[in-house]
């Protein structure tokens, strides 16, 4: 056999090789074979999946911490709304002993003031769970009912020159109006914290995370005449 057959023989089988014939099969992958480049593929997606599992609980974990936060931030800024209305409540006893024993005859405002402060004070514990509304109303209304009386005790101090030249007297107004002041502020402060809290509530996505976790709205400080408890007694000091 010469160079030229040889040749010619090699580049048929080359041709061969590269087409084969009908009546030959190539081999396929069998059941369970995967070709090389279905694992890459796969590896891709299970990190994927594996990614965003985990940003999805992070930021679930996230805001279930802030809903945590913003609750008990509602809750401290209810603490100081009762505080103040207790100090209140406890500055009333003294300043009615002393107008007392100038206006003896104002027996019918004294006991006014007597049950209204006695209806506060039952309902101050029971209106420290402030996401219900309805104790919360209540307990507002308590405080107006408190809060008209003692203006009109306020009044009848004006009549006694003496009374308002005391220097108890005087201390107690002080402290009564500081304690208004301080009523106001401490009832910012919690609107504002329920503002935050509320928004959470409802804010989507953050609002399936609450459903889930059983956080609820908070009641908001909004009842009938509210703005009747919005200002302090008149108080005038000469």
């Amino acid at each position: 056999m010469n160079d030229k057959q040889h040749t010619k023989q090699i580049k048929i089988q080359t041709m061969t090789d590269l087409f084969p014939k009908k009546n030959e099969t190539t081999h396929l992958p069998g059941y369970g074979e995967q070709k090389p480049y279905a694992g890459k593929w796969l590896l891709a997606v299970s990190t994927l999946i594996f990614v965003l599992i985990t940003l999805c609980a992070w930021y679930s974990m996230n805001q279930y911490n802030y809903l945590q936060d913003n609750d008990e931030r509602v809750d401290a800024e209810w603490s100081h709304v009762l505080n103040q209305y207790t100090r209140r409540a406890d500055l009333i006893p003294n300043l009615v002993a002393v107008v007392k024993s100038y206006a003896s005859h104002e027996t019918s405002l004294f006991n006014e003031i007597a049950a209204a402060r006695s209806k506060v004070t039952e309902l101050s514990s029971s209106a420290k769970n402030s996401t219900d509304p309805r104790a919360l109303a209540q307990f507002l209304e308590a405080q107006k009912q408190l809060a008209v009386p003692l203006s009109r005790l306020l009044m009848v101090a004006e009549k006694y020159p003496d009374l308002k030249a005391s220097d108890l007297y005087r201390d107690l107004m002080v402290q009564l109006e500081g304690t208004e002041n301080r009523i106001t502020y401490s009832r910012q402060r919690y609107i504002e914290a329920v503002a935050r809290y509320n928004f959470m509530v409802r804010r989507f996505p953050s609002n399936l995370i609450a459903k889930q976790a059983g956080y609820n709205a908070r009641a908001k400080f909004d009842v009938e005449n509210v703005s009747a408890i919005q200002h302090p007694p008149e108080i005038e000091l000469k």
